[in-house]
């Protein structure tokens, strides 16, 4: 799934995850990006929700990796939500072994991934939302 799409809700923006996601597979490494409100947290429960995962999902912004324990097409799937909002320099991400994450037969989301640009040829994906009005939001698939 590619393109641009807009959504009204956050039903909707979860939606549209879900579709997206439907997509995804182990090796997928996906950078999910916006300003703050934008609605990737929305986004990421989606996603959550195709993998069976959403009731373990947390709010990320208190750490900086969940690891939540899915399925898909009836084959177990480690999906890992990174948020690297609070994060300040490379070093300090390095040290987090991301890297090795990124590298893993998992299913992979990095918020905030724009923030280390040397990563960005690991991302397979990249998700951007945009606010577009109160309730709207653009959402960028490539």
């Amino acid at each position: 799934m590619r393109g641009e799409y807009l959504s009204r809700s956050s039903a909707e923006t979860r939606e549209y995850a879900r579709r997206f996601a439907s997509g995804l597979g182990p090796g997928d490494a996906v950078c999910l990006t916006g300003p703050l409100g934008a609605g990737k947290t929305e986004f990421m429960r989606g996603i959550a929700e195709v993998f069976g995962c959403d009731e373990q999902m947390s709010s990320p912004t208190f750490s900086l990796m969940n690891i939540y324990e899915g399925a898909m097409r009836s084959r177990p799937v480690e999906l890992h939500h990174f948020d690297l909002y609070r994060l300040e320099t490379e070093k300090e991400l390095e040290a987090t072994g991301f890297d090795e994450y990124l590298s893993g037969p998992f299913v992979s989301v990095v918020e905030w991934g724009e923030k280390f640009p040397s990563f960005e040829n690991r991302y397979t994906r990249r998700v951007t939302l945009y606010i577009a009005g109160e309730d709207e939001r653009r959402i960028v698939i490539t």
